[in-house]
């Protein structure tokens, strides 16, 4: 099975100082791996129109739904979800991760889980902006995020 994340409304390059808050630019978005020393999958820039990413995942059903398990997913059954990091460089010229948002997959409707089973997808559209034009972060559910199997063959 895979899980796609059509993501939008991507936030810009640069994330402006505040107070407690250095400032990031060159900022990227990237879906982050389960493995601690796993390199984050495709980063795209933070003022791309779109991003897309498609993860490999085991799917299968348990008493609780479909679980989904995978190198992209993180937590145990029943929390799981998908990390999208934020990398920025900051005044120093370092680059680190600056968020995080987790895409819940314990908030996708059992019938939309399992119509995504037996369509071999899963996908998450999610606006990458949070209400103060920052990069989203924290836990996403809907409405934040959509999920979707593809339409019936």
């Amino acid at each position: 099975m895979q899980i796609r994340i059509e993501a939008f409304d991507l936030p810009g390059r640069t994330c402006v100082p505040a107070p407690g808050f250095p400032g990031y630019r060159d900022i990227h978005v990237a879906v982050h791996p389960r493995a601690r020393d796993g390199q984050p999958l495709a980063p795209q820039p933070g003022d791309a129109p779109s991003a897309f990413w498609t993860l490999d995942c085991t799917a299968r059903r348990a008493p609780a739904g479909v679980d989904l398990t995978g190198p992209w997913i993180q937590g145990r059954p029943g929390q799981r979800f998908i990390y999208l990091t934020w990398n920025g460089t900051d005044a120093t010229g370092t680059t680190t991760t600056f968020r995080r948002a987790k895409l819940m997959l314990d908030a996708v409707d059992p019938s939309v889980a399992e119509a995504a089973l037996d369509r071999g997808l899963l996908i998450a559209r999610v606006g990458l902006t949070d209400a103060h034009g920052h990069p989203l972060c924290a836990a996403v559910r809907p409405p934040t995020v959509t999920w979707s199997p593809p339409p019936p063959p």
